[in-house]
């Protein structure tokens, strides 16, 4: 048997082959794909067998997979590319006839209508057009979406945003890769879907009263209308283009897009899901 994992130089794939490992699964069982050779080499060097994949080369994708059992693909983060690279991936995996196809998607993908959920809906599809045996992770936001932004936060006293009164059931990395790392070594999860989120879930004004607390510096929550949210960011550096998906993504909280009802990732993962607070007294230490 070998479990192949995609991006995985990225940190989330790291965390999954971490777990994979401590679930004991045998190095030599996981095949690590990804374009640089040498973040690779630091997870050959503990026994993973590691081989270069380039997206957007379906010969190298077809060859990645060669002997798979099980493949995660971890969604590609090159936004607006992501949906043929994807279908590589699920075309050679259907070609290999893998035993379970399990992907990363995004919560509540099959209400949502964020702009940065069109290529996992579109994804999803195209898995179960596939006819693969497959699981959705459906993972909602990362904590250290806002967590390693702390310094940046408490330089400034202030976030902005456009999420309103909306929660986020976000957890950490680390969180998602021991539930994908879960998945990939049980059995019948063919067929799965799974709404994953935080245990608890927090508005923007929560998480800045919480790091006010946590820093003993004041940090203010600012909400603004989505258009100025996208100005600010531009204003900041932000290219135009992630500006405005990141100010949709903030309306997508406000009306609950990113809320996940439901205990699916505790469940997975035998234990709670790292709170908000934990997470930003982390970052702080790390300061």
């Amino acid at each position: 048997m070998s479990i192949v994992i995609t991006g995985a130089t990225g940190q989330l794939g790291q965390h999954v082959i971490a777990e994979l490992l401590d679930r004991g699964v045998a190095a030599g069982q996981i095949v690590a794909l990804g374009r640089s050779a040498e973040k690779l080499a630091t997870l050959a060097e503990r026994g993973v067998e590691v081989r270069a994949m380039d997206y957007d080369d379906a010969a190298t994708v077809a060859a990645a997979l060669k002997g798979a059992s099980k493949v995660l693909l971890i969604s590609s983060s090159e936004v607006g590319k992501r949906l043929a690279q994807h279908r590589a991936v699920i075309d050679a995996a259907k070609a290999e006839g893998v035993e379970l196809f399990a992907y990363t998607s995004i919560a509540n993908a099959g209400t949502t209508a964020m702009t940065l959920a069109a290529e996992h809906q579109a994804t999803e599809g195209l898995i179960e057009n596939s006819g693969l045996p497959a699981v959705i992770l459906r993972n909602g936001w990362y904590l250290e979406n806002y967590t390693e932004q702390l310094a940046g936060t408490l330089a400034q006293g202030a976030m902005a945003g456009s999420a309103g009164e909306g929660k986020v059931s976000a957890a950490t990395r680390a969180d998602f890769a021991t539930a994908a790392a879960a998945v990939l070594v049980a059995d019948n999860q063919a067929g799965a879907v799974y709404e994953l989120g935080g245990d608890t879930a927090f508005s923007m004004a929560e998480l800045a009263a919480t790091i006010s607390d946590v820093s003993g510096t004041t940090v203010a929550y600012n909400d603004l209308p989505a258009a100025d949210f996208s100005s600010l960011l531009k204003g900041a550096g932000v290219p135009e283009a992630f500006a405005d998906i990141l100010a949709d993504s903030d309306r997508g909280i406000a009306r609950g897009d990113l809320f996940v009802d439901g205990t699916q990732l505790s469940d997975l993962i035998g234990r709670p899901t790292t709170t908000m607070a934990d997470a930003v007294r982390a970052a702080h230490a790390a300061l």
